[in-house]
């Protein structure tokens, strides 16, 4: 913890969920004025699917705000990759995005990750944050929903 005149404290820690709470509720106070966007126009979305067994065979997280879909996390386990289900989740999320009134989407992959897949899928790449461990890079991309 670092102490300065003023009787401020500076402290590092792990993540917190309480701070996360706080700064997002102090970003809301200058993003909503800004895009002319309200707390209703946004909320979290998943889809997930489950074998027989009832076991986690993939599934996406992602959020909707102001007619944008963002995917944070998509994953499908090892063995199920090949059978088709990261496009049926994928096109499950945009479809419930359009009914949330959706129009655009946008995601990060790395390199070593899915680029391709969100390609094939009519993702554009935006840009690419460079310095990921492995020589990787962060490619992001964006699509319009139709």
């Amino acid at each position: 913890m670092t102490h300065d005149q003023t009787g401020e404290t500076l402290s590092v820690g792990q993540r917190d969920s309480e701070l996360d709470e706080r700064l997002s509720q102090g970003l809301d106070e200058v993003n909503f004025p800004a895009t002319g966007t309200t707390a209703a126009d946004q909320s979290s979305l998943s889809v997930k699917v489950v074998d027989d067994a009832g076991e986690l065979l993939g599934g996406l997280s992602g959020w909707t705000w102001g007619g944008l879909l963002g995917i944070e996390m998509l994953w499908i386990r090892e063995k199920s990759r090949k059978d088709g289900w990261g496009s049926k989740i994928l096109r499950a999320a945009e479809e419930a995005a359009r009914r949330r009134g959706c129009d655009r989407a946008c995601v990060s992959s790395f390199t070593f990750q899915a680029p391709e897949f969100y390609r094939c899928h009519g993702y554009v790449e935006t840009g690419r944050t460079l310095g990921i461990p492995g020589g990787a890079e962060d490619v992001h991309m964006f699509k319009k929903l139709e």
